[in-house]
């Protein structure tokens, strides 16, 4: 006879108080999920200001090299 898996219950830390997921209303696992979702965007948007920013320092940096021997206006 297989061993059954016991999942192991799900418990979520907010303000340094744990919860059991599966024993919350779902109008407040749905709020969690909100957050869930929020935080991870949050991370990708950090992530590609950091890839832009990084994009920047180097087209900068291209655009001065190819403009070194060109003569300003002032």
């Amino acid at each position: 006879m297989p061993e059954q898996e016991q999942e192991t219950p799900k418990v979520i830390t907010l303000d340094n108080k744990k919860y059991q997921f599966d024993s919350l209303a779902d109008d407040v696992k749905n709020d969690i999920r909100g957050l869930q979702i929020c935080e991870t965007q949050l991370r990708m948007t950090q992530d590609t200001l950091k890839l832009l920013t990084i994009s920047r320092q180097s087209i900068s940096t291209q655009l001065k090299e190819k403009l070194k021997d060109v003569e300003p206006l002032e």
